[in-house]
C-alpha cells in the first residue's frame, strides 16, 4: 500500500520548487508486472456479449482459452461500424489492429492486457498512425515512435484499436479544430448539448458505448475525471510523475497527467500498472516511490459475504458536499452512507484550507497559460488561424507577465502545502465536488459512478489522495463497487446512422470498410 513520500522531491517533480535546480535522481525500479492470472468470473451479460466484458473478465476468458482476442476485437469493430456514425468517438481505427489481434490469438497470454483492444486519445504518439490532437497544427503528423505510455501498454499485450476524438489541443470537449461539436455523450447521443466531459471525450464515449474495453486520457483541468463522471466510468488521474508524458502533445508542463478511463476500479488498476513507472525520457518520473501492487489494492477483500476495506481508511468529507436536495446531493449522501457501512471505512469531517477560494480560483488558475504557449512559440509567430477555436488561450499565455507567473507558482506551493498539512493530515482520502485543486497541484484523483439523475444521466464523484496514494483510492473504489451496481450499467444503443458526410478526419468508418 501507499509508502511515505518525500515532500521536497514531490515539489521538485511538479516543477514548482522554490529555489535551486535539483539533480536528476537515479532511475527508480520498474513498475511491477501485473499478475498473469486474474480470476474474475464474467457476469452472465458479459458472457452473452464480449463487448460487455471488463478487462479482468476478458483476461480470465482469454487465459482459459474461452475467448480469442480477434473475436473480441471483431465484436468491437462491429459496434464501431454500427454506432460510431452517431457517437463520433474515433478519429481513426487502425487497419493493423485486426491482424495484431489474430497474432495475439496464436500466443500464450502474457498478462491481463493480452489481446485487449484500447482506445487511445489522439494526443498520444502512435508510431505510423496519425496523432492530430484534433488540431490544424498536427493535421498531417504521423509520429515515428509510440508515447512511452502506449509502448508500455502494447508491451503488456494490449492492442491499439484506434485514436479518439478530443478537444482541439486538449482545451475543450471534443470538437473540430474550428469548434464544431463532434463526440456526444453515450448516455444522450441525440442531445449534443449534454456535456460528455472534458477533452478526453472520445475515449470516454468509446469505452462507455462499448466500442473499446478501456482507454487512455490526459488531465490538465479535469479531462479524465469529468468524462468518467459524465459517462459512468471509473477514471484515474495519477500523481504527477507516476506516468511518463514522453510522446504526448503538451498542454501544461506542471499539470498534464496521463491516465486510464475504465469500466471499474480493477480495470483502472490494470491499466495504470502497465502505464506507470520511471522513464529516462521524462525526468518527472524518476526518483519517485516504486509503483505499489495496484491490482491487489483494487481487488475487493471478502470475509465470507462481507466486503471490507483492505486497511482502515479515514474518508474526509468537505463542507457542503451533500448540501441541497438535487439528485447529485442525494446521490452523494447515499454514497457516503454506503461507504460508512463498509468495515474499515471511517467518515470524518474535514475543513477546507485557508484562502481556499482565492488559491483555487481563476486568478491563480490562469498561471497555467504560459506553459500552454511556450512549446508553440514558433507557431505563434505564424498563422494564428492554425490554433483554431482555442487560439485565445495561447495568446493569453504569451501576454501573462513573468512576475505574475512566478507569483502563481509560489501560490501553487502554498496551496499544496495547505492541502497536505490542513486537509490530508486529517484523512487518508477525501471526497471532492470537482477536479480542482488536485489536478493543479499534481495529486491523484479517482472518479467513479454513484447514481443517475431522474432522466437517466450518470452521476459521479471524485476521490482525492496524497501523493502516490493511487492504491488507497483504488481500494476504496473497489470496495464501494463490490457492494453497488452503478458501474455495471451501460447506455442503450442509439439508432444507427450513416457516418457524417463532412467532419474532418472522421475516417474510422472509412478504414473499417477496408478491414474485411
Amino acid at each position: 500500500m501507499s509508502e511515505p513520500f518525500d515532500r521536497r522531491a514531490f515539489l521538485a517533480a511538479l516543477g514548482v520548487a522554490g529555489t535551486g535546480a535539483a539533480a536528476t535522481p537515479a532511475v527508480a525500479e520498474a513498475a511491477p508486472v501485473a499478475p498473469a492470472e486474474i480470476g474474475v468470473e464474467p457476469r452472465p451479460e458479459a458472457l452473452a456479449d464480449p463487448t460487455e466484458l471488463t478487462i479482468a473478465e476478458a483476461a480470465t476468458l482469454i487465459r482459459r482459452g474461452r475467448l480469442r482476442p480477434d473475436v473480441l476485437l471483431e465484436a468491437y469493430l462491429d459496434r464501431i461500424r454500427a454506432f460510431d456514425g452517431v457517437y463520433q468517438a474515433f478519429n481513426v481505427v487502425r487497419p493493423e489492429a485486426l491482424a495484431e489481434a489474430r497474432a495475439a490469438a496464436r500466443r500464450r497470454p502474457r498478462g491481463p492486457l493480452h489481446g485487449i483492444p484500447l482506445a487511445i486519445k489522439d494526443n498520444y504518439f502512435t508510431a505510423g498512425t496519425p496523432t492530430t490532437a484534433n488540431s490544424f497544427l498536427f493535421a498531417d503528423f504521423v509520429p515515428p515512435h509510440d508515447a512511452t505510455a502506449v509502448a508500455r501498454l502494447t508491451a503488456a499485450g494490449a492492442i491499439v484499436l484506434g485514436k479518439t476524438q478530443m478537444g482541439p489541443l486538449a482545451t475543450t470537449r471534443a470538437t473540430t479544430p474550428d469548434g464544431l461539436i463532434t463526440t456526444v455523450n453515450a448516455w444522450a447521443p441525440n442531445r449534443p448539448e449534454i456535456d460528455p466531459g472534458g477533452s478526453s471525450t472520445g475515449t470516454g464515449t468509446a469505452v462507455a458505448a462499448r466500442m473499446a474495453t478501456s482507454g487512455t486520457g490526459t488531465q490538465t483541468g479535469g479531462s479524465i475525471t469529468s468524462p468518467s463522471n459524465a459517462q459512468n466510468l471509473t477514471g484515474l488521474k495519477p500523481t504527477m510523475g507516476r506516468v511518463s508524458l514522453h510522446g504526448i502533445i503538451p498542454l501544461s508542463y506542471t499539470r498534464d497527467h496521463p491516465g486510464p478511463l475504465a469500466r471499474d476500479a480493477l480495470d483502472a488498476a490494470i491499466m495504470l500498472s502497465a502505464m506507470a513507472g520511471p522513464d529516462p525520457h521524462d525526468p518527472r518520473t524518476q526518483g519517485l516511490p516504486a509503483v505499489p501492487d495496484l491490482i491487489t489494492a483494487a481487488t475487493p477483500v471478502r470475509r465470507g459475504r462481507e466486503i471490507r476495506l483492505r486497511r482502515p481508511t479515514r474518508i474526509g468529507v468537505i463542507p457542503g458536499y451533500t448540501s441541497g436536495d438535487s439528485p447529485t446531493a442525494r446521490a452523494r449522501a447515499a454514497f457516503l452512507d454506503t461507504l460508512a457501512g463498509i468495515p474499515g471505512a471511517t467518515l470524518v469531517d474535514v475543513p477546507l484550507p485557508a484562502e481556499w477560494e482565492l488559491l483555487t480560483g481563476a486568478l491563480f488558475n490562469n498561471v497555467r497559460l504560459p506553459e500552454r504557449s511556450e512549446p508553440f512559440l514558433p507557431q505563434l509567430t505564424g498563422d494564428l488561424r492554425r490554433f483554431g477555436v482555442s487560439v485565445l488561450g495561447w495568446l493569453q499565455g504569451c501576454l501573462l507577465g513573468a512576475n505574475e507567473y512566478l507569483i502563481g507558482q509560489r501560490a501553487k506551493v502554498v496551496l499544496l502545502d495547505r492541502v497536505l498539512t490542513d486537509l490530508l493530515s486529517r484523512c487518508d482520502v477525501v471526497v471532492q465536488t470537482g477536479p480542482v485543486p488536485f489536478d493543479i497541484i499534481g495529486l491523484p484523483e479517482l472518479a467513479l459512478p454513484i447514481g443517475f439523475t431522474p432522466d437517466g444521466l450518470p452521476i459521479g464523484t471524485i476521490l482525492g489522495g496524497p501523493p502516490f496514494a493511487e492504491d488507497r483510492l483504488l481500494a476504496v473504489a473497489a470496495a464501494y463497487q463490490a457492494v453497488t451496481e452503478w458501474h455495471h450499467r451501460r447506455p442503450p444503443d442509439p439508432t444507427p446512422t450513416p457516418s457524417p458526410a463532412t467532419p474532418p478526419r472522421l475516417t474510422a468508418l472509412d478504414v473499417l470498410d477496408t478491414m474485411q
